[in-house]
């Protein structure tokens, strides 16, 4: 993941929470992402850990937490 782009090459939306598997973002959120200004990027970015959680999804490469 750089600085500025949460994605890591995983570009599959998962049909339930209409999340991107590898990143979390949204189908709209990707599209308009180059044109975002660094600001909204970075407060997409923050909420998306949370986001991930809340769905269920687990990137790739990531250890599911115990619990």
């Amino acid at each position: 993941m750089s600085k500025e782009s949460p994605c890591i090459a995983v570009c599959i939306i998962d049909p339930r929470s209409s999340l991107c598997f590898g990143c979390g973002r949204t189908l709209p959120e990707i599209a308009r992402w180059s044109r975002m200004e660094s600001a909204e990027r970075r407060e997409v970015m923050a909420l998306l850990p949370e986001r991930m959680a809340e769905a269920g999804l687990v990137p790739p490469g990531a250890a599911p937490k115990a619990g």
